[in-house]
C-alpha cells in the first residue's frame, strides 16, 4: 500500500508495495513522490541491511529528499551524502519526471534497480534501464554522477525494485494494469523474503501543473 503522505501529482499515477524482513518491525526500503514544479520526484532508498539502524538511515535519506526536493538530482544526491555522515548508509535511484519536457532525467547509487517500459507497441527500443553507480550514499565517498534522459511518452512506466525483489520481474508483466497492481504483482511473484523489499511503479500520464 502507499505510504507516502502526499497525493499523486496529476503528471503520473503511482503505487507501490512494501515488505519488511521476516522478524522485523519497520523496513529499511522507503519512498519518495512528490510534486516539484511542473513535475514529480520520483525516489526509491534502501538502508543497507535491516531492521531499526537500516531504516534509521533510509528515513534520515527521504528526510533529505523531501527537504531539498527543489534540487537537481545530482546536488540532491550529494544532500543525502552529507545528511547520512555517520549513519549505516543507503542506496538509491531516483528520478524526475515531466517539468518542461516530456521526459525522464534519472540517477542511481547502488543496486536499487530501474527501468522504463514505453507503452508505444512500435516503439524502439521498448525499454530504458538505469545505469546505476556503485557506492553507498553515507558511505566514505560517493561515486561520480551523471544523469541520465529518457524521452517519455502518456501510458510510459517507470519502475524501482529495491534488491529484495529478483531480477527479470518485467517479464510478462500485463502493463495495462494500474500502478498499484503492477506493484503488487512483483513483490508477490518475485520477493526474495529474505531481505526488505520495495517496488514503486509510475505510469507517466503527461503534462504536470505549476505547485501554487
Amino acid at each position: 500500500m502507499r505510504e507516502a503522505s502526499v497525493d499523486a501529482p496529476p503528471v503520473i499515477d503511482w503505487g507501490v508495495a512494501t515488505l519488511a524482513h521476516a522478524g522485523e518491525k519497520e523496513s529499511g526500503d522507503l519512498h519518495l513522490v512528490k510534486q516539484v514544479g511542473r513535475g514529480v520526484l520520483v525516489a526509491a532508498v534502501d538502508g543497507l541491511g535491516h531492521g531499526a539502524e537500516a531504516a534509521a538511515a533510509a528515513r534520515a535519506a527521504v528526510a533529505a529528499l523531501d527537504r531539498y526536493a527543489e534540487e537537481s538530482l545530482s546536488p540532491l544526491v550529494r544532500r543525502c551524502h552529507e545528511a547520512l555522515a555517520g549513519s549505516r548508509g543507503v542506496v538509491m535511484s531516483l528520478a524526475y519526471l515531466g517539468g518542461v519536457q516530456p521526459s525522464l532525467t534519472w540517477l542511481g547509487v547502488g543496486n536499487v534497480e530501474g527501468l522504463v517500459l514505453h507503452a508505444a507497441p512500435n516503439r524502439r527500443p521498448a525499454r530504458a534501464s538505469l545505469v546505476t553507480r556503485g557506492g553507498i550514499v553515507g558511505g566514505a565517498e560517493l561515486p561520480p554522477l551523471r544523469t541520465d534522459v529518457v524521452p517519455m511518452a502518456p501510458g510510459d512506466l517507470l519502475i524501482f525494485a529495491t534488491d529484495g525483489i529478483r531480477g527479470g520481474f518485467s517479464e510478462g508483466l500485463q502493463t495495462d494494469a494500474t500502478p498499484q497492481q503492477l506493484a503488487d504483482e512483483i513483490l508477490a511473484r518475485y520477493g526474495k523474503g529474505t531481505d526488505d523489499a520495495l517496488v514503486l511503479v509510475a505510469r507517466y500520464a503527461g503534462g504536470g501543473q505549476v505547485r501554487a
